[in-house]
């Protein structure tokens, strides 16, 4: 007999790790058939399979799940350099700071300006308006425009004349609370109240006073004349009402500085070649009869009646070029028996026709703004 090759000592097997080693033996010895011959090791002296006859195995991962994972730690990787990429820009390039958002000033409801115009214009007629013949008359005017239950006679002694020609309301200085104060520009007619002079040397030789004289003092016993009115209103209860008694303000004597306004290069020859077209339209503008002298199309209105063409004192057109020109026109006008100058801004423009090529008037203003 050929004795028995020695046999390997088997390895150790973990404790923790000897019923799943039998198991898999078990597992073999089935599998094999009768030709194994093999005893089956007992629990308690069970040699460790070979390698081979382990019951497990590691086997490759799918071509898809490779993929997935590969792709994970691409977008991954990815991410990773966009970090870095735009960190680095941030080191070289600061970002601009943001830009503040404009504050929004919550100025709260829009005062009622034109209504609080409205009722100082209409209390000033009625304050500045009185006659001791019918004083209740100014009361009740006055109760119109003031809270319920207001002595409207109080501040005034029930004496004199005075009649409102003219009313006009002008800037409103809002001071919070609903309050606001009013400056009204008002002409008045008041009968001069100043002692007449005594009567010296106007007797003529039968003993009779000179009625001329009786009626230039007659014509001199009323006034007229500006004044200003700065009255306080309130809103309250959906209208705008006078919260007491105004104020008698001075109204000023003259404007104030302006800055002088641009020069302009005259066309002189333009001028000359054009001056008896503005004198002819001139000479119609006042009788109504423009529209046979002005530019096609043109709509100029006829200027009142009772005035006509003094001269044209002065034209002149601004350099330019084209088929629309723009001048200035000082004129003297006959109106009221005075003579009276103003000043317009004219646009002619060239109008052609088959026979001949003309410069009419198209447009004109008052005034010297362009």
């Amino acid at each position: 007999m050929t004795p028995a090759a020695p046999t390997a000592p088997a390895a150790s097997v973990p404790a923790g790790l000897q019923q799943w080693t039998d198991a898999g033996a078990r597992l073999q010895a089935q599998t094999s058939g009768p030709a194994r011959t093999e005893p089956v090791p007992s629990e308690a002296g069970a040699k460790a399979p070979p390698d081979s006859q382990v019951p497990w195995r590691i086997e490759d991962e799918k071509s898809g799940a490779k993929f997935a994972v590969k792709a994970g730690r691409g977008v991954l990787w990815g991410v990773v350099a966009l970090a870095v990429i735009t960190g680095v820009r941030s080191w070289i390039w600061a970002p601009a700071p943001a830009k503040p958002a404009p504050a929004k000033a919550d100025s709260g409801p829009r005062y009622p300006v034109e209504e609080a115009q409205a009722v100082a214009a209409r209390f000033a007629r009625s304050y500045l308006t009185w006659d001791e013949g019918d004083p209740q008359a100014r009361a009740a005017a006055l109760a119109r425009d003031m809270p319920r239950g207001t002595d409207t006679s109080d501040g005034w002694n029930s004496k004199g004349h005075q009649q409102v020609l003219v009313v006009q309301p002008s800037t409103v200085s809002v001071l919070g609370d609903k309050r606001a104060r009013v400056r009204v520009d008002v002409l008045v007619n008041t009968p001069d109240t100043a002692p007449a002079p005594a009567d010296k040397g106007d007797k003529k030789d039968d003993g009779k006073k000179d009625d001329s004289k009786n009626d230039a003092k007659k014509d001199a016993k009323s006034a007229t004349r500006w004044m200003g009115l700065e009255v306080p209103v309130v809103q309250a209860s959906g209208r705008v009402v006078v919260t007491g008694q105004p104020g008698i303000v001075g109204v000023p004597n003259s404007g104030p500085s302006v800055p002088a306004a641009d020069s302009k290069s005259n066309d002189m020859d333009f001028g000359d070649k054009t001056r008896g077209v503005i004198e002819e339209f001139f000479s119609k503008y006042a009788t109504g009869e423009s529209d046979s002298v002005a530019a096609p199309g043109a709509s100029i209105p006829a200027l009142p009646s009772g005035m006509t063409l003094e001269a044209v004192r002065n034209w002149t057109v601004d350099e330019g070029s084209g088929t629309d020109r723009v001048g200035t026109a000082v004129v003297s006008w006959n109106v009221g028996g005075a003579a009276i100058e103003q000043t317009y801004r004219v646009k002619v423009t060239r109008v052609s026709s088959a026979q001949a090529e003309r410069w009419q008037v198209a447009e004109v203003h008052g005034g010297l703004t362009p």
